[in-house]
């Protein structure tokens, strides 16, 4: 599935409609809750093999499944409740019990909520739950106060105004204009006379580590 998604950029619901009728004829026992949990997960892997093809920092040409991830997508189907995962499967509800730690306890005691999807990562005779938490936040803001930023090639301005009036003005020098120039010349002699769909031309692109030297000068500004 994730091959395909790749090739024709499907939705979840075009998973559905062309591969549901398979699963039921191969594995009549499998849940429907399962299966639309795969549709979840291999839309994700087939996102993030597309961005690290674009980025050149793709080790195949065809999307490889290493870890197998079990997504339950619907509160209904698991609890989790007493330091248990309570799973609702074709065979009743099972029980995982899971190892206590002081980030758990944090998020279960201080207004969080679980949201509804759950992941299950079988690694080796374990088994990794991965929950997630929501918490809703209320933001009291003065419209009054605002700071201003502006981005130049070179240097970043920012103007913080206190009570709609200028209260200070910083400015950065980043160099990022000299960088990207810096950068195309560097291209420019590696892919000269070469086909960047080269291996070598590629692995030599990527040591240049461009666009997260960039996103580190951005960052730190």
């Amino acid at each position: 599935m994730v091959e395909y998604v790749v090739n024709y950029r499907a939705s979840q619901g075009t998973l559905h409609r062309i591969f549901y009728p398979r699963f039921r004829e191969k594995c009549p026992w499998l849940p429907t809750r399962v299966v639309k949990g795969m549709y979840r997960d291999t839309v994700r892997r087939a996102r993030s093999f597309r961005m690290l093809r674009k980025l050149g920092r793709a080790y195949s040409d065809k999307p490889m499944i290493r870890r197998i991830t079990i997504t339950y997508s619907d509160r209904q189907n698991w609890r989790f409740e007493d330091g248990v995962v309570k799973l609702r499967t074709h065979l009743g509800w099972v029980e995982i019990c899971c190892r206590s730690n002081r980030l758990l306890h944090r998020y279960l005691y201080s207004g969080w909520k679980l949201a509804e999807e759950l992941e299950l990562r079988p690694i080796g005779r374990k088994i990794v739950a991965y929950l997630t938490f929501t918490k809703s936040l209320e933001i009291e803001y003065d419209p009054g106060n605002v700071v201003a930023v502006d981005v130049n090639e070179n240097k970043v301005t920012v103007s913080v105004f206190r009570n709609k009036t200028p209260a200070d003005v910083y400015r950065v020098e980043t160099s990022l204009g000299r960088m990207v120039i810096a950068y195309a010349e560097r291209r420019r002699r590696i892919t000269k006379g070469y086909s960047t769909k080269k291996r070598e031309v590629r692995k030599e692109l990527r040591r240049l580590r461009e666009r997260e030297k960039k996103l580190d000068t951005l960052r730190k500004a």
